[in-house]
C-alpha cells in the first residue's frame, strides 16, 4: 500500500490492474484501517479515472458472492447517493411500486453513510430480512416480486471498509461503485448518479456491457428524478433531457422532497408514502422514478410508464409487496 500510496500524492493514475489488486487486498484483510482511510482520502480530493473506476468495478464483482437470478428480467433501481441532498428513500420505494406492476426488482443497496437513512436501513426497520441465502431471495422474488440484496453481505470489501466509511461519513469512491456492483447481475438497470461527470464514466463502461440501462442525473444535484429542474438521462440508445411535463406533473422546490431527521422518521415516512397517503409531491416524484424503471425494461414512455406507476402506488399494489416480504422475512 505504501508504493500505491506514494504514487497517488504524486498526483499519478493508477492502471486498471493495479486499481483492481488494490481493492482485492482490502478485500483480503491486508491493508490496516488507517492505510485504507489514507487511500479513499485521495479519492475525495481528486477525480476517479475511468480506468480505475474500471479496476474497482471488476475487482468487486470478481470477489462477490453471486446470486443467480437469470431465470427471471430483473431490474435494479439503485443511486449513487453521496449528492447531499438527505431526501427520503425514494428509489427504494420505487422498487416496491414497480414490483406492483408486475416486473421483477432485484434491489441492491446498504446502511446510509453521508446520509441520515440508507436504504437497508428503512428495509431493516421494517424488519425485512438480510440474508445471501439463494433460496430465501428466489422465494422472495417469486413472492413479492423483489428481494433486497444488502451489499455487505455479497461484497467482502464493502463490509471491510464499512466501519471506515461510517467513521468518513462523506462520499468515497464505494458510492460510485455500488449501483455497478449489483451481485445479481440484472438484465435492467436504472441507474441515478450525483454529478455529471460520473454519468459520463457510467455510459462508457456500460456500453460494453449486455446491460439494458438508464443513467439518471438531475442537473440540480440529485441521484435521480427529482421533478425541481431538468434530468439528464443517457441509455443504450438515446441520450436527453427530461423535464417534470414529460410526466405530466408540475416542478418541485426541493423542499418537498427532503427526507426524515432520523430512521424511524424516514421509515414512517416510507411507510405513510407507499400506502398511498404521501403529499403530491411524494407521489409524483416516486411514481417519476419508478416510471424509468418501467420504461427501461418495457420501452413505454415516461409517461406511459408514470400512469403505471401511479396505478400501481394508489390500489396498493407496492404495499402489498411490501408486507409479502415482511411476511416472508418472519
Amino acid at each position: 500500500m505504501k508504493n500505491t500510496l506514494n504514487k497517488l500524492i504524486n498526483h499519478e493514475i493508477l492502471t486498471k490492474d493495479e486499481a483492481k489488486n488494490v481493492l482485492i487486498n482490502i478485500s483480503n484483510g491486508d491493508y490496516n484501517p488507517s492505510q485504507i482511510s489514507a487511500f479513499l482520502t485521495i479519492f475525495m480530493m481528486r477525480s476517479i479515472s475511468i480506468e480505475e473506476l474500471a479496476g474497482f468495478r471488476e475487482a468487486l464483482l470478481d470477489l462477490c458472492i453471486r446470486i443467480d437470478l437469470s431465470a427471471y428480467n430483473t431490474i435494479d433501481l439503485v443511486g449513487t447517493g453521496g449528492d447531499g441532498k438527505d431526501t427520503f428513500n425514494i428509489s427504494t420505494l420505487a422498487s416496491f411500486i414497480v414490483a406492483g406492476t408486475g416486473i421483477k426488482v432485484a434491489k441492491h443497496g446498504n446502511y446510509g453513510v453521508s446520509s441520515i437513512s440508507g436504504s437497508s436501513n428503512v428495509m431493516e426497520k421494517m424488519g425485512v430480512k438480510f440474508t445471501n441465502d439463494p433460496d430465501f431471495i428466489e422465494k422472495s422474488i417469486d413472492k413479492a416480486g423483489i428481494c433486497i440484496l444488502h451489499a455487505p453481505l455479497f461484497h467482502p470489501a464493502m463490509k471491510n471498509v464499512g466501519s471506515i466509511r461510517k467513521e468518513l461519513a462523506v462520499k468515497t469512491f464505494f458510492n460510485m461503485l455500488g449501483p455497478m456492483v449489483n451481485p445479481s447481475f440484472p438484465k435492467n438497470q436504472l441507474l441515478g448518479v450525483f454529478n455529471l461527470e460520473l454519468t459520463r464514466m457510467y455510459a462508457y463502461l456500460y456500453q460494453n456491457t449486455d446491460v439494458n440501462y438508464t443513467i439518471l442525473h438531475s442537473l440540480d444535484g440529485y441521484d435521480e428524478v427529482s421533478l425541481t429542474g431538468p434530468t439528464k438521462i443517457i441509455t443504450n440508445t438515446m441520450e436527453g433531457m427530461l423535464n417534470p411535463s414529460d410526466f405530466g406533473v408540475r416542478h418541485l422546490a426541493q423542499s418537498e422532497i427532503e427526507g426524515g431527521k432520523t430512521i424511524d422518521e424516514s421509515a414512517d415516512m416510507f411507510i405513510n408514502i407507499l400506502s398511498g397517503k404521501g403529499t403530491e409531491a411524494q407521489n409524483n416524484v416516486v411514481c417519476a422514478n419508478a416510471a424509468m424503471a418501467i420504461a427501461t425494461v418495457t420501452k413505454c414512455t415516461p409517461l406511459e410508464g408514470f400512469e403505471q406507476a401511479k396505478e400501481s402506488l394508489f390500489n396498493s399494489k407496492g404495499l402489498r409487496a411490501l408486507q409479502t416480504l415482511q411476511g416472508l422475512s418472519k
